[in-house]
């Protein structure tokens, strides 16, 4: 195809997106559950279709010589399946933010008036690897009453193709509109261009993936992003920390899961306590196969590899941590807000005071005081489930969940009343 005949292609997506969202919009909340149930039964029965389409991307995969992690994030079985479906359901049964009266009040000339939660409208999701992005993504904008268009990854395109079509086949047998989740068929990278210049149609872009197809999206698209680049997350001990909490926060937010994006890549730890507090928590980290990279200070204290300029900004996502030492709170703070990605970053202190500081004048969008950065999540918050995280100051930020998915409106009611 040329890039002429994709744009084409995709402006005549995002079109039947922009005219699906006014018939989503006016769907109840029993409507879209009933469409969900009957998604997730769908699911379901195509275990068989998704595992064979599936069979043809880890077939690639191989071939092309991705790793075994690449290959194992692609990988759909009965279980995850089975995952996905519970997964459709779960949101069936959240609450639905769509018409909540988030505020009201009336003026002294009689008239009143509501900020309401309305869906978003359109909303394009740029993803890679891994195909169940493409039933949850799918899933949480139906619930929230929002047309969505996905561009999945091109290692993964025949599983994505296949879940989308079953999606959509038992949606709209259940009174889906049609067009209401639509998936670019084809995996040309102009497709991610020409998506990001449907601002006419797309009223909000979400790409989740690396810091390259971010960077892209963001540079090219004409409508909001909402994203988040890194998870450089930190955490710091204070003097009055309790050394066992620090330890064992300090191993959980490292260790638990190094590759996602709120696992821990930074510990700070304040000069008064070092002495005592880095041969501890080296010891626990390295049992657990930590590579550790300190600056000059925490070079005296234990053995680690020395830390240079870059690993204050770097994201590891794997199993190596820099340390620093640090005089005070506020040199923490300032290294924070200097090097962080304003993810999540955490303090661990029985100072009341110093951690009212720390959640103030740290500039994230979540920051912890006394529990791991791992919590950062739409799960863990109790959200039921999320679209992502984001680091962006309006609209959304942190983990991003069904209401984050809407906007509001404001409704007027009078009687007759002129200005």
């Amino acid at each position: 195809m040329t890039e002429e005949d994709i744009r084409n292609e995709i402006e005549l997506l995002a079109r039947q997106a922009r005219a699906a969202s006014y018939q989503l919009s006016q769907l109840s909340t029993e409507e879209k559950n009933t469409i969900l149930v009957a998604m997730a039964e769908g699911i379901r029965a195509a275990a068989p279709v998704l595992m064979a389409a599936n069979a043809e991307d880890l077939k690639a995969a191989v071939e092309k010589g991705l790793s075994g992690a690449m290959v194992d994030r692609l990988r759909l079985d009965e279980k995850r399946i089975e995952a996905m479906a519970v997964g459709i359901a779960e949101v069936a049964e959240l609450p639905d933010p769509v018409g909540e009266v988030m505020e009201s009040w009336s003026r002294p000339n009689g008239l009143r008036l509501e900020q309401v939660r309305v869906p978003i409208g359109t909303i394009g999701i740029i993803y890679e690897s891994r195909p169940n992005v493409t039933s949850d993504a799918a899933v949480l904008c139906l619930k929230t009453g929002n047309a969505t268009i996905l561009r999945g990854g091109s290692e993964a395109i025949h599983s994505n193709r296949a879940i989308a079509e079953v999606l959509t086949r038992a949606g709209e047998a259940a009174g889906l509109p049609s067009h209401a989740i639509q998936l670019i068929p084809f995996t040309d990278r102009s497709s991610v261009s020409a998506l990001c210049s449907m601002d006419k149609w797309l009223d909000v872009i979400i790409p989740r993936g690396g810091r390259g197809l971010i960077e892209t999206v963001v540079a090219q698209a004409r409508m909001p992003v909402i994203k988040h680049y890194d998870g450089i997350c930190h955490t710091f001990v204070d003097q009055a920390a309790d050394p066992d909490m620090g330890v064992a926060i300090t191993v959980n937010a490292k260790t638990h899961k190094p590759g996602v994006c709120n696992a821990l890549e930074t510990l700070l730890v304040h000069a008064s306590i070092a002495e005592s507090f880095l041969p501890k928590v080296a010891a626990a980290l390295q049992e657990k196969g930590v590579e550790l990279r300190g600056c000059e200070r925490t070079q005296a204290f234990i053995e680690c590899a020395p830390a240079t300029e870059d690993d204050w900004s770097t994201e590891y996502l794997d199993l190596i941590l820099s340390v620093k030492v640090v005089d005070s709170l506020d040199e923490a703070i300032a290294h924070i807000n200097t090097y962080g990605s304003h993810h999540s970053d955490c303090i661990v202190t029985q100072d009341g005071a110093a951690a009212a500081k720390f959640l103030s004048a740290v500039d994230s969008a979540c920051v912890f005081h006394n529990a791991s950065t791992r919590f950062a999540d739409g799960g863990e918050f109790g959200f039921g489930a999320e679209i992502g995280i984001s680091t962006e100051k309006l609209h959304a930020r942190g983990p991003m969940g069904l209401r984050e998915l809407t906007s509001y409106q404001y409704r007027i009611h009078g009687e007759g009343q002129v200005r």
